[in-house]
């Protein structure tokens, strides 16, 4: 019986090495792909363990050589600049802060796989994110990992139906001991290095810098105002600061000031008392149903509205054009406008959105 091909994804790290070690245990036959996501001249090398740095490529190619696989790698830098890295700039320029991890999904890692796949004629796709996929019914269904504290499950809430049901996730069903474990037993290069916490085209984590750098975006100063409207001092730009921040805002007060939010059609910084950080209804926009199709009326979620908070519980409820609510019952602390809220039941991804405010 001939085997199933699958196109995995392999950035070079242990999770996408095992997953190729485990689909092979499974039947099937593994292609690997690395997917070139942008090119160094843009902004220099990326940090090591990223999935476009030069070691990741060698290491990913050397994995798939120990297994025996065939591999390829696609230059995607051009939709990944467009899509994801001049995207990140808009998106500070708003006055927001985005999740780009969560775009890249959404507009290139993913279809670009499937795309690839199609065009070598082979069916299924997979990557080493820590999720799982399952079938209930009619639908798809995107589950977390089984390993709560490495579960990925947030950053792959814009999946479709389409992309689910030939979607392979060996490594969400293990915890990260494990695939570590099995890494080192297959001889696997990554199967030691830690995980890489930088995104990958801003390798020194200095995002204001990269924003002048390769976005030419200005820091303009302005104004740290209060709820009120008084000024309290000058900021020194927009993109230097977010919700939640407390140091480095260099503002004199008889208490600890916080960043509130930030007012980019005033080019103004809110700043305000801790207590004033906490919100219990959020909004989002674009809001893509996952595991369950489009509702029409309330839904009990848990939710969470940064991938390293703990999820609460609370009400969803759909509204006109994409646009959701969510109500928590208890209030959520430092929610950030171009972050993701991701909503639950359960083991399943309800769905998730970008947030475009909070209140209460």
């Amino acid at each position: 019986m001939e085997k199933k091909k699958v196109l995995i994804g392999m950035s070079g790290g242990v999770d996408s090495a095992a997953a190729a070690l485990l689909l092979r245990e499974a039947g099937y036959e593994p292609v690997g792909c690395t997917l070139r996501l942008y090119d160094n001249e843009d902004i220099g090398e990326p940090a090591e363990g990223t999935c476009c740095s030069l070691e990741a490529v060698e290491d990913a190619r050397e994995a798939c050589r120990k297994l025996g696989m065939d591999h390829y790698t696609f230059n995607f830098s051009g939709q990944f600049r467009r899509q994801v890295m001049d995207e990140f700039v808009a998106a500070y320029q708003a006055g927001r802060t985005p999740n780009p991890c969560v775009q890249c999904n959404r507009a290139v890692k993913f279809e670009a796989l499937a795309r690839r796949a199609d065009e070598l004629d082979i069916p299924y796709i997979a990557t080493g994110h820590y999720a799982r996929v399952d079938r209930q019914g009619e639908r798809w269904r995107l589950l977390r990992g089984a390993d709560r504290r490495k579960d990925q499950s947030y950053f792959l809430y814009p999946l479709s139906q389409g992309l689910l049901r030939r979607l392979l996730l060996p490594v969400g069903a293990y915890d990260k001991p494990a695939i570590r474990a099995m890494a080192a037993s297959a001889g696997f290069a990554s199967a030691g290095r830690p995980d890489s916490q930088d995104i990958c085209f801003v390798p020194d984590g200095d995002y204001t810098g990269f924003l002048q750098r390769y976005g030419g975006t200005k820091l303009v100063p302005g104004d740290f105002v209060d709820e009120a409207g008084r000024v309290l001092g000058r900021h020194r730009g927009l993109p230097c600061y977010t919700t939640g921040q407390r140091r480095g805002l260099g503002v004199s007060a008889d208490r600890p000031l916080y960043v509130l939010r930030k007012d980019a059609s005033r080019n103004q910084v809110v700043l305000g008392g801790g207590e004033q950080l906490w919100s219990r209804v959020v909004y989002a926009e674009a809001f893509q149903w996952v595991s369950l199709p489009a509702q029409a009326g309330p839904l009990p979620v848990t939710a969470k509205t940064r991938y390293s908070q703990t999820e609460a519980s609370g009400i969803l409820y759909p509204e006109a054009d994409g646009m959701v609510r969510v109500a928590f019952d208890s209030p959520q602390r430092a929610v950030t406008a171009g972050q993701s809220l991701v909503c639950y039941q359960g083991e399943a991804v309800v769905g998730g959105g970008i947030i475009t405010g909070a209140e209460g």
